[in-house]
């Protein structure tokens, strides 16, 4: 009830995303960059693909070498506007897509990025089937601090059914082996609750992922957008969200009680170690490239998710945000709280060294409701996420991320 509750609330406020509107207010971006400097994270999305996964929400694109070449020139542009405005980034976080399609574009790129800001670490996504020893050491010369590596299942008959054909669970073994010490931290992406896997593959799956001995995993259930979970659902008659939570016992079970430490209700570490999630880690961030979000002072800015877009408007020195919308106070005092519980904690004085007020006072409702249900517990100004909140909370960003997808679709799907 707790769970259904929570989740319910978070997609009632998700549908506001939907109420973006076209009226973008550039000279509050441009404030933020002279007051928040280098207090904000920069996301760099590369859209790029070279087979499309059918479960995937974010923006992407069959990969074509033209298209990349001018888009990394684009994105480069596009930097230079918000280096212009006065932000100056330290931390990178490379998503898509596959950053790594074109490996010379994107290690010019990271130099290019060194060559104008203080690069203090850097997170990048890539799938198994990038993996080279080449590509490893070009990642390292780079600089590449987290290497995150999109495995989804070792098991090759989930693979299949995932529409991910062209390499087998052993090839993703073998490709972290390669990975495995050459970087700060290794993590692997695994999904949860796909409609045909089964408890005994998802066991198997942590099994090899803890005798593999990788630094860190992430684990993601399903967050269609509609027309993708109609899709699925039309491929495997359901979409069964009932056994979530059971998957999620399984993964409490096998990782929080064997050593591993929850750097999120996702992420499970070997220590503190850097995760990608820049929501957490930062107020506000930056997204850069073709559909990417960002978040700025209370601000969701969205950017042109068409190539064309996205082009045209970096060609005429403008900046590529299309749609936006600021949050209320009380939007915002919450859509904190959400990141912070996702991040396992939520301090009360960074609260109120942001906000300029008590969260005791702004969100006390909210507070007794987690409290009472047992989802949190405060001591000595952090308010902590307890091992039964983990479930509900993870929900709670699922709804969220959600929520985003429907917005992906929409703008997709709307030529914007």
């Amino acid at each position: 009830m707790i769970t259904w509750f929570a989740g319910s609330v978070v997609r009632y406020e998700g549908k506001k995303f939907l109420g973006f509107t076209g009226d973008v207010d550039l000279s509050r971006i441009a404030a933020e960059g002279v007051t928040r400097g280098n207090r904000v994270s920069l996301y760099i999305h590369i859209p790029f693909c070279r087979t499309l996964c059918p479960f995937c929400c974010f923006n992407r694109y069959l990969f074509r070498e033209d298209l990349a070449r001018s888009y990394f020139a684009d994105l480069r542009k596009e930097v230079d506007m918000y280096a212009a405005l006065g932000f100056k980034f330290n931390d990178f976080y490379f998503g898509g897509g596959t950053p790594t399609v074109l490996m010379d574009e994107l290690s010019s790129f990271i130099a290019y990025l060194g060559s104008k800001f203080e690069v203090k670490r850097i997170s990048l996504e890539t799938t198994p089937r990038e993996l080279t020893p080449e590509t490893i050491a070009q990642l390292q010369e780079s600089g590449i601090n987290r290497l995150s590596v999109g495995v989804q299942s070792f098991d090759n008959t989930l693979l299949k059914a995932m529409g991910r054909t062209l390499f087998k669970g052993e090839d993703s073994i073998e490709k972290l082996r390669l990975a495995q010490g050459k970087f700060d931290t290794v993590n692997v992406d695994l999904m949860f609750n796909f409609p045909t896997q089964t408890m005994d593959q998802f066991k198997s799956d942590l099994r090899i992922f803890k005798e593999l001995g990788s630094d860190q995993a992430t684990f993601y259930p399903l967050m269609p957008s509609p027309h993708k979970l109609d899709a699925l659902t039309r491929k495997f008659r359901r979409v069964d969200t009932s056994r979530e939570k059971q998957f999620y016992a399984i993964l409490l079970r096998e990782l929080l009680d064997t050593g591993y430490k929850a750097s999120t209700a996702w992420c499970f570490s070997r220590g503190d170690l850097m995760i990608d999630e820049y929501i957490i880690d930062y107020d506000d961030y930056i997204g850069v490239g073709a559909g990417s979000v960002s978040f700025l002072g209370g601000d969701f800015l969205v950017n042109s998710f068409s190539l064309d877009g996205y082009h045209n408007l970096i060609a005429e020195g403008k900046l590529p945000v299309v749609r936006m919308r600021r949050l209320s106070d009380t939007e915002h005092y919450r859509y904190y709280m959400l990141t912070r519980f996702f991040g396992m904690g939520l301090n009360t004085m960074q609260f109120k060294q942001r906000f300029g007020a008590d969260i005791h006072l702004k969100l006390w409702a909210e507070l007794l409701f987690f409290k009472t249900a047992g989802v949190v517990k405060e001591h000595d100004g952090l308010i902590s996420v307890t091992r039964n909140g983990m479930y509900p909370v993870g929900t709670m960003m699922k709804e969220f991320f959600a929520s985003l997808n429907t917005l992906r679709e929409y703008c997709i799907e709307s030529g914007i």
